[in-house]
């Protein structure tokens, strides 16, 4: 059992490497971080982004020359971390609530269906609306719960419905912090750094969407575990949780499927955990990981039942369930292009009748895609889709077609068309935000990297997680960064339980530095003697 485990642990290293080296080495050469002229995008950073970079530079020789500067900071990044946080993730709070107070543009693509068909009950006789919900069932329970939000508070305006996803949005925030100080309360400070900066470039909160909404649900469902796992926590709470994480998941299903891989995750690391150390465990330990799985299935199992209730037997909006689209068709899109959207075999959906030909169809365009590329071709099509799921850092802003049903050029005039200027795809400043996300990124995902070391459980789930994320995304639709917002709960935790590893590994290897150099210096002195 041990050298079985040993030999899972290594296969998940190998795929974790490869799939993470990848991210990490598409966002540092991704063409948002270009200082400058960008002729990809045709933009330009402004002095914002000059002044912002002069400003990192003057901090970093500040603390390396001025002793004095680099203790003020320690004192109040390092010992008053605690603080500093609050004092940041308050000013970002208020920062989002001014920007959405400012700006709530209607959306178009599925947010914009979605909200329309939820606000306004004379749209679902519309052919064209009830053709789409036909075909994508899997949007039916949100939509019916942003009707359920949209009657409940009477408001039908996307200013309400953005202050909505905010709230999802920093909810998420919480539960992260939460699991943070459960699993490893030292990290606490500098979850709040992290997660202050990924806020702060976050312009989802104006995008009410499965995205963004199912955010809370991931960060829950884990904070569920995490309790579940902390045995110094009175068993009641855990068994609360235990019911919490069933119900999240089920939750998080019908919000968004491929959301619950993080809890495949869990399942796998627990079974190989618990094979490696079978001769230690104690009937108490198995007596109570099978009441938790009890917990679990049954309020699993009411949540599936209701929701799943609720959905099938809605009057809402009548729709002809022969005419879903099966999982295959979003796997043939996968391999086409960008590995994205595919505009004709979306089209060649909504024509044919029954879901056996959906089905032939997307598995005849696979076979003829897969055929045309050639393994060889299919490997180096897997890298390319990578890049395009992964690299982006503003999680594949404006790359959904109509993604504002407004004028994309905003004048300078006024405080909502600043704003917009940083937002809008011909906005002044739209260059300006791509580098600072783009930056954040490559931050985050630079932590991971270098907080490298001895295995843990929770790295090692979180680690797998998005393993299976990265999979489901090159197996299926992809092609932008946006699908990768579902598990930004997993990559935030990552980071911030890596965070003081990677700040040993750094002060490690400067030592190392330090030493060669003046091993160097004292033996070119002798040299010269």
């Amino acid at each position: 059992m041990r050298r079985f485990y040993k030999f899972s642990q290594a296969v998940i290293n190998l795929f974790w490497r490869v799939l993470f080296f990848l991210t990490l080495f598409f966002a540092v050469t991704s063409p948002n971080i270009i200082l400058g002229d960008n002729n990809t995008f045709g933009t330009s950073t402004t002095m914002l982004t000059t002044g912002l970079v002069i400003g990192l530079v003057a901090v970093a020789v500040g603390i390396y020359a001025y002793p004095r500067f680099r203790a003020w900071l320690y004192r109040i990044f390092i010992t008053e971390r605690l603080r500093t946080g609050i004092i940041l993730l308050l000013m970002v709070l208020v920062g989002q609530l001014f920007f959405v107070y400012f700006v709530h543009p209607n959306s178009g693509f599925d947010s914009g269906m979605l909200l329309h068909t939820a606000t306004d009950p004379t749209s679902v006789t519309d052919p064209d609306i009830t053709s789409y919900f036909s075909l994508n069932q899997n949007n039916m329970p949100i939509m019916l719960f942003m009707h359920w939000i949209s009657t409940t508070f009477n408001q039908t305006t996307w200013e309400f419905f953005d202050f909505v996803t905010l709230f999802f949005v920093d909810l998420s925030a919480v539960f992260n912090l939460v699991s943070v100080w459960v699993v490893k309360k030292k990290a606490l400070g500098a979850a709040m750094y992290i997660h202050v900066g990924w806020l702060a470039v976050f312009p989802s909160i104006i995008m009410p969407y499965t995205d963004a909404w199912g955010l809370p649900l991931v960060s829950f469902y884990l904070l569920c575990y995490f309790v579940m796992r902390k045995s110094s926590i009175h068993s009641l709470i855990r068994a609360a949780a235990a019911n919490g994480f069933g119900i999240s998941v089920m939750l998080t299903y019908f919000m968004k499927p491929s959301s619950i891989i993080p809890v495949i995750a869990i399942v796998i690391i627990e079974v190989l955990m618990a094979m490696a150390n079978h001769k230690h465990l104690h009937l108490e330990a198995l007596f109570i990981a099978f009441a938790m799985v009890l917990f679990i299935g049954r309020s699993g199992y009411e949540t599936y039942q209701y929701v799943n209730h609720k959905v099938e037997n809605q009057t809402y909006i009548q729709i002809d369930k022969s005419r879903g689209i099966p999982a295959i068709h979003f796997m043939a899109m996968g391999v086409y292009g960008q590995g994205g959207y595919s505009w004709w075999q979306a089209v060649e959906m909504t024509f044919l009748p029954t879901k056996k030909q959906k089905t032939d169809y997307s598995v005849m365009m696979l076979k003829k895609r897969l055929k045309q590329l050639g393994p060889v071709g299919y490997l180096k099509f897997l890298v390319m889709k990578q890049r395009n799921n992964t690299a982006d850092g503003t999680f594949g802003w404006l790359k959904e077609g109509h993604f504002f049903l407004e004028n994309q050029k905003p004048n300078n005039k006024g405080i909502t068309n600043k704003l917009k200027n940083f937002i809008y795809l011909y906005g002044r400043h739209i260059a300006d935000f791509r580098f600072a996300a783009q930056l954040w990124w490559i931050t985050l995902l630079t932590i991971i990297a270098l907080g490298f070391g001895p295995e843990q459980r929770v790295i090692q789930i979180l680690k797998v997680a998005m393993i299976g994320g990265f999979a489901f995304l090159l197996l299926f639709e992809g092609g932008r960064s946006r699908y990768i917002i579902q598990y930004l709960p997993c990559l935030l935790l990552l980071a911030t339980i890596s965070f003081d590893r990677a700040v040993a590994n750094v002060n490690r290897l400067l030592n190392w530095y330090k030493t060669k150099l003046a091993a160097a210096i004292a033996a070119d002195a002798v040299g010269h003697d």
